[in-house]
């Protein structure tokens, strides 16, 4: 059977039919659910092997990016978001969910760190290069080379509240992606880097490795035509897709 993966939707979510295709192309089965019928217990959780939070404007932002479903999380849904990931099921969010999953307090996990305004003071929408780090990321297994995949965000920056909080999170290897310069080097540099991100941070993984947050949207780089140079580079493939495989390939024995 494949894996159940529920994709979570809200108010101003408007990337969920994006990662439920990633998802369905990566062998799994999705489900789009309203977080209001996980409240209300119509759905359970724990019938799915994974959850992805994806990206948007979930209830327009206000008081701050993601900060509003990251209380209904917290509140509302708390203790079985912890059970799902201490019982081996793995969660992903992607841009504004990533924020949510910050903001929520499930990422990173051990060090209480946030996403703020970018450095550029703009909405940022366009492709970017990003590398895999060494680390224990059950999404990021096998990927060595560079990718290229869309951002969209104007609260981008990863900030902690202590520079050592950086490189703690380093050494314990849940740096997941950087963002790279032209020697595939992890950047903080403009406009390589589009948020300014200490250590070039694009993604992070929680303790465990089995949560992750990042910015850039792999899902939507999932097929070659989405990359705007896909006829000139004779692109086979959508960088993104193999991030969804191995989250999928993961859960598969759930």
């Amino acid at each position: 059977m494949k894996p159940r993966v529920l994709v979570l939707r809200a108010a101003g979510i408007n990337r969920d039919g994006d990662a439920a295709r990633a998802v369905t192309m990566a062998g799994g089965d999705p489900d789009l659910v309203h977080i209001g019928r996980i409240v209300d217990g119509s759905v359970s959780i724990f019938d799915y092997a994974m959850i992805i939070v994806p990206g948007g404007f979930s209830y327009g932002d206000h008081l701050g990016a993601g900060r509003l479903l990251a209380v209904d999380l917290m509140h509302r849904l708390g203790d079985s978001m912890r059970r799902f990931v201490e019982d081996g099921r793995s969660v992903l969010g992607i841009c504004n969910g990533f924020q949510v999953l910050v903001k929520s307090g499930l990422l990173p996990g051990n060090i209480h760190a946030s996403l703020t305004h970018n450095a550029s003071q703009r909405f940022e929408c366009r492709w970017v290069r990003i590398q895999a780090q060494p680390g224990n990321s059950i999404f990021t297994q096998h990927m060595t080379d560079p990718i290229e995949v869309p951002v969209a965000h104007g609260e981008g920056r990863f900030v902690t509240s202590a520079p050592a909080e950086l490189t703690q999170l380093q050494a314990a290897g849940q740096v997941a992606f950087c963002y790279i310069d032209e020697h595939n080097a992890p950047t903080e540099a403009y406009p390589a880097n589009p948020n300014g991100s200490r250590l070039g941070i694009a993604g992070v993984s929680d303790p465990t490795g089995r949560i992750l947050g990042l910015m850039p949207h792999p899902e939507n780089a999932v097929v070659p035509w989405q990359h705007p140079r896909w006829t000139r580079e004779q692109r086979t493939h959508g960088d993104g897709l193999a991030l969804f495989r191995n989250g999928i390939q993961w859960v598969s024995h759930i």
